[in-house]
């Protein structure tokens, strides 16, 4: 008779069933709901499996108009939200092309682009009628593929931001490019500045850095909780949504 195994497998760590993260790493008891004009459409890879530092699902439970589809295309904006749009113009998708604000010589944090990928003009007019924005959770690969296979999102309002400072993520994650953000770090930079309402950045922030913290705090006891490494050449996209 063989000898039992010295230890048994561990347990599956359970999930938050709202932000779906390892409950160790929940911070869903904290998170202060944010009221806002802005409708928020995130758009998640379905093989985008970082579980510990993502954070479109926290994103998303802060506000109530925030909606999560994990897929690879939708046949329109409509679809993908689940209610119908009158114009898609009216919504923001943040771009994914070689553009940077820097290279373009743009001003402000939040800058829009012409279907030829230079800076629009009218830039306070095109912002200010802005409805809802579209952000794209994933690596990089992940949400070009995402922007590839969903055209309904050349009808939509192309922007790219500036932001002021870089990802907080710092060591636990590198960003491909200097403006890379996190979904929720992309979305505390276009949210809080199209309403001019400071307080939504640092509500994000605030939550954000709490993931951050805690996720510090676990990642000695817990190393499976640890996001698994890119394969080769593979790079993470977090420049809003950039999880």
């Amino acid at each position: 008779m063989s000898n039992p195994p010295d230890t048994a497998a561990a347990d599956p760590i359970p999930e938050c069933p709202h932000c779906q993260k390892p409950m160790p790493l929940c911070i869903c008891d904290s998170v202060t709901p944010i009221e806002s004009r802005l409708s928020l459409l995130i758009l998640q890879h379905p093989q985008e499996q970082d579980r510990a530092l993502g954070t479109a699902r926290l994103l998303a439970r802060h506000f109530a108009d925030a909606v999560v589809r994990v897929g690879l295309s939708w046949p329109s904006l409509s679809k993908a939200l689940g209610r119908p749009v009158e114009n898609a113009a009216r919504w923001a998708v943040l771009y994914l092309g070689s553009a940077r604000a820097a290279d373009l010589e743009a001003e402000g944090e939040i800058v829009a682009l012409n279907r030829k990928g230079g800076v629009a003009d009218n830039q306070r007019a095109i912002l200010g009628k802005l409805e809802g924005v579209v952000l794209l959770d994933g690596t990089w690969s992940q949400a070009k593929a995402l922007w590839w296979r969903n055209p309904w999102m050349l009808k939509c309002q192309r922007v790219i931001l500036n932001p002021a400072h870089p990802s907080r993520y710092g060591r636990l994650r590198r960003e491909p490019r200097s403006d890379g953000l996190s979904t929720i770090e992309a979305a505390a930079t276009i949210v809080a500045g199209l309403e001019r309402r400071p307080d939504i950045a640092d509500t994000l922030h605030a939550s954000f850095e709490r993931l951050l913290t805690r996720y510090r705090e676990v990642q000695a006891e817990m190393p499976e909780l640890a996001p698994k490494p890119a394969p080769k050449g593979r790079r993470d996209f977090r420049r809003r949504k950039r999880a």
